[in-house]
């Protein structure tokens, strides 16, 4: 192989090693909370909106 190819490869290996790595970091039970409270984000936002709706003022 010249150095070219042998190059490329050793990138893709990298690559693939920090994708496992991710993959590891998102479904590590550590991380658990923080995802679930950003995962609720949005619905929190749209229950403000309701409240502030309900009350009468509109944007």
């Amino acid at each position: 192989m010249d150095l070219v190819n042998e190059f490329r490869s050793l990138v893709t290996v990298m690559l693939f090693i920090f994708f496992l790595g991710i993959v590891a970091w998102a479904y590590s039970s550590r991380n658990r909370s923080a995802f679930d409270e950003a995962a609720a984000l949005p619905f929190r936002d749209d229950a403000a909106k309701t409240l502030t709706t309900q009350g009468g003022t509109h944007e």
